[in-house]
């Protein structure tokens, strides 16, 4: 199992799936956990790891922990199934959509910016709308959750393929359109409900959703800042490839009456073809590009 995973979360083009995974892992950790520590006798242990994901209604508490208005999206709740279930099921199917037409990369950064977006419309709803301020003053409001990162893509895919269709058990074909405007009015009605606060960052996400492939479309990309935070992130973990250079006379000679090529190993090859299948060809520099030049004459 753990190698399918591997294998899964590696295959290029696929953060739909990474996501799930990543949200899958983060389920099964804090829920051991949670078992783990009752049983013990120390249930302090989990509470204190549970809150690090808790993003908190209340300003003053919300200060103390910031890095919660993403980490919020990677945690879910963790008495049932059907919370994290839905969540996943709806990502698969419209992040394998977004992923098609516009890359991994992009998703990304929506699911992030949906996090984000969700995370702040929760929170000035409960610190400056005198109906939520209440309700948060009379009992301390925390949510988890990945819906809002979640609508964010539903909407997303909704904007830019808007008469793309999905085929639903019970109702046959449903153009994507109206998946997405039934599950926003659904979260709007929501506001007032027992989870008042899931749906209003739903509601957040949605919009984020909504403006990032409206300002995509005139070429405006705000998710661009995260692309160069996770590749650069990404650059630290992956290890360079070792170049063994060696010289020769001939070579040393037909240097001198040739222009010099950069040379690239079979890696640096892949490398570079994997980066191309994410983010197309245009995304190379001009270095890569002459690498894959040359291997393609030998």
């Amino acid at each position: 199992m753990l190698e399918e995973f591997k294998n899964a979360f590696q295959k290029p083009n696929n953060a739909h799936v990474q996501l799930i995974i990543i949200n899958v892992v983060i389920f099964i950790a804090l829920g051991i956990l949670m078992v783990v520590s009752e049983i013990s006798g120390f249930p302090s242990v989990f509470n204190f790891v549970h809150t690090q994901f808790q993003i908190p209604a209340r300003l003053t508490e919300f200060v103390t922990r910031p890095w919660t208005l993403l980490s919020y999206s990677f945690a879910h709740d963790l008495s049932g199934i059907f919370h994290i279930l839905f969540n996943m099921l709806t990502l698969y199917w419209f992040g394998k959509l977004f992923v098609e037409y516009l890359g991994s990369d992009k998703l990304v950064a929506v699911y992030v910016l949906g996090a984000i977006a969700g995370g702040l419309f929760y929170l000035l709803s409960y610190n400056l709308i005198p109906y939520f301020v209440e309700r948060s003053a009379a009992n301390p409001i925390i949510m988890v959750g990945a819906s809002a990162s979640v609508n964010a893509i539903v909407v997303a895919a909704a904007s830019l393929l808007p008469d793309y269709t999905f085929f639903l058990l019970f109702f046959g074909a449903v153009r994507i359109k109206y998946i997405a405007a039934i599950i926003v009015f659904l979260s709007f009605l929501g506001t007032i409900g027992s989870n008042a606060g899931g749906n209003l960052a739903h509601l957040g996400g949605a919009l984020m959703g909504f403006i990032y492939i409206k300002q995509l479309q005139i070429g405006v990309n705000w998710g661009g800042w995260i692309t160069a935070v996770v590749d650069a992130t990404r650059n630290l973990f992956q290890p360079r490839p070792k170049v063994k250079v060696t010289y020769r006379k001939e070579e040393a000679k037909a240097k001198k009456s040739s222009p010099s090529f950069t040379k690239a190993s079979q890696d640096e090859i892949d490398s570079i073809l994997d980066k191309i299948s994410d983010r197309g060809y245009e995304s190379l520099s001009k270095e890569e590009k002459e690498k894959l030049f040359n291997a393609s004459k030998k």
